[in-house]
């Protein structure tokens, strides 16, 4: 098994996680089984270091725009993450949104994460409505309490490129977030690397300015065949530029197109990376349940590491 911390906080290694989505709250112990053996069947063969597990939230009151697929809850990313463990291998870093949580029972998630479901990665994620209420558990707070009562854990956090402007520096708050605890960020998908580019640009400034090494970017991609798939794409907030959007749905193959363009993103965006000794990493998902979809995530894996190349 690869020892995925160690890896995760090597700068020379590149890192190749794949992410999925918990099975539907109220699903049977069978249905989870089941969906975690389909996954496992997924990524068998793949070249891959390790697993995501997110913790999917509504996010209906970040914009004002309708949500195109009706909101989901899943089951605790906890269950999944161990099932798929267990059976593929792989260890996998779970995501949880602590804004829903009080502080007791954060501290009480914290504790059964550590002791009944063998969590040794995190990333904590806050609250996605704007003025969060009173008594919500913010992150930096979250990241505390979890360095406390889980200290062999590693812990990460989120980048998100599009929301980075003089208003909201988000390079600034990679910083802060490292020195809280973070040793590792996953980003939201990418089709328009620009916005990434200045991201990562104005954090190595930031990282040389206060004289500390850049912490690993892992970049997301997704493969879009469907024109619903894209338009929630953009509901979630990826940057995708008219042209793509018209080269994927256009296409007689928008799977393939949209992962030649996936590849060429990613070999943009490791060019200056490289340049600025950020250490990177890629994490492949699907945004959709359909098959297609699901299918060509795992061909969106073996593309990105061809683009990679030996020892990548």
């Amino acid at each position: 098994m690869i020892n995925l911390q160690a890896k995760l906080t090597d700068p020379q290694q590149f890192v190749t996680l794949y992410g999925s989505t918990p099975p539907r709250a109220g699903s049977s112990d069978e249905q989870i089984a089941l969906a975690a053996e389909r996954l496992a069947e997924r990524v068998r063969g793949l070249p891959l270091d390790g697993l995501v597990v997110y913790d999917v939230q509504d996010e209906s009151g970040r914009t004002e725009e309708t949500r195109p697929f009706p909101y989901q809850p899943t089951i605790d990313p906890r269950i999944y993450a161990r099932q798929i463990q267990e059976r593929t291998g792989a260890q996998a870093i779970t995501y949880k949104s602590v804004g829903e949580l009080g502080e007791a029972g954060w501290l009480v998630w914290l504790r059964e994460a550590h002791q009944d479901y063998g969590i040794g990665q995190l990333i904590l994620v806050g609250s996605s409505v704007p003025v969060p209420p009173p008594g919500t558990l913010f992150v930096d707070r979250a990241m505390q309490l979890a360095r406390e009562q889980m200290p062999t854990a590693m812990l990460g956090g989120v980048a998100i490129a599009e929301r980075h402007s003089p208003a909201y520096d988000e390079s600034r708050r990679l910083l802060l977030k490292a020195a809280q605890g973070s040793r590792f960020f996953i980003s939201q998908v990418v089709y328009d690397p620009a916005p990434t580019l200045r991201l990562l640009a104005d954090y190595a400034e930031a990282c040389r300015r206060e004289g500390v090494a850049p912490q690993r970017v892992i970049l997301t991609f997704s493969p879009c065949g469907r024109p619903g798939t894209m338009t929630f794409l953009k509901w979630l907030g990826v940057a995708i530029a008219p042209g793509v959007e018209q080269a994927i749905m256009g296409s007689a193959t928008p799977f393939a197109t949209s992962i030649q363009i996936c590849r060429a993103n990613l070999r943009a965006i490791r060019e200056r990376a490289a340049a600025q000794s950020i250490p990177l990493g890629v994490n492949i998902e699907s945004v959709s349940t359909h098959r297609d979809e699901l299918a060509a995530s795992a061909d969106l894996v073996q593309a990105l590491y061809e683009e990679l190349g030996v020892g990548g």
